[in-house]
Formats: C-alpha cells, structure tokens, sequence
C-alpha cells in the first residue's frame, strides 16, 4: 500500500518555485498557496486557512454530533475563525508571557430551536473537539530527512 493510500497520511509536495503546494490525503487531492500579495498565486487556501478550516470543521462536526445524540433541534452550526498574532500583555486569558502569541478567534452561531442551557453546552462541547484539544495541548513535532 502506498503511502497516500494510508488512512491519516497526508502528502504535500511542492516545486522550490513558488508556494503552491499539492495535498494528497487518502483519496482527496487539493492546493494550497500563498496570497498573490506576498508572492504566491493565490491557487488555493494559505497554510494557515488550512489550519483554521480543520478547527472550525473539527468543531462544528463535535457540536452537531453531540446535538444528535441528545436529539435536540439543533439545525446547522457556523463557525467564523480569524488568527492572529498578539502581545501576551494584551491577552488576560494568555497562560504565557512570551512577547508573542497565536490568537484564534472562533465564533460560533447554532441555528435552530435550542434554550439558553442548550446552547451553552453546546459552547461548551465546542472547547472538547479533538482538533481544539490538540492545538491547546502541549506538542511535539518530530522532522526527520526522509
């Protein structure tokens, strides 16, 4: 089995020309780029939109699940992210004090006939999608020459 036909192997191959990248990951094949302004061809999502796109997809996913369980009127979840970079003097909630931090701001809207326990709880499962506990957990990222 090649390595591209490995479920949770993800390939990304690009020319040392430019930042257009080609994603395989198990069957679905897709691109990402850099915006034209800092000298990509805008060909697909930024790095960091790809980043932001499996947050907001881990969570909506966790809510929608969680709604389903419990059989509630839960009709479609939209979440907005933006990143950015901020001073940790800036962040009151920030647990570090390096001069700067990542910030993801992540808005999420429920549609559907849900009471106010409901919907803070759905808030709540938010916070336990897998994808969050990842990004706020400690890690490691081990890089080796192939």
């Amino acid at each position: 089995m090649h390595d591209e036909e490995q479920e949770g192997v993800v390939i990304v191959r690009g020319a040392a020309t430019g930042f257009a990248q080609e994603i395989s990951a198990g069957p679905h094949h897709f691109v990402s780029d850099e915006p034209t302004s800092v000298g990509g061809t805008d060909s697909g999502p930024s790095p960091y939109d790809l980043l932001l796109a499996g947050l907001g997809s881990c969570t909506s996913m966790t809510i929608a699940m969680y709604a389903r369980r419990k059989q509630w009127a839960l009709e479609r979840v939209t979440v907005r992210l933006r990143q950015s970079r901020v001073h940790a003097e800036d962040c009151a909630a920030c647990e570090t004090r390096i001069a700067t931090l990542t910030l993801i701001e992540r808005d999420i809207e429920l549609e559907g006939v849900l009471d106010e326990e409901q919907r803070a709880q759905l808030l709540a499962i938010a916070n336990r999608c897998p994808v969050h506990q990842t990004l706020t957990s400690q890690m490691n990222i081990r890089t080796r020459l192939a």
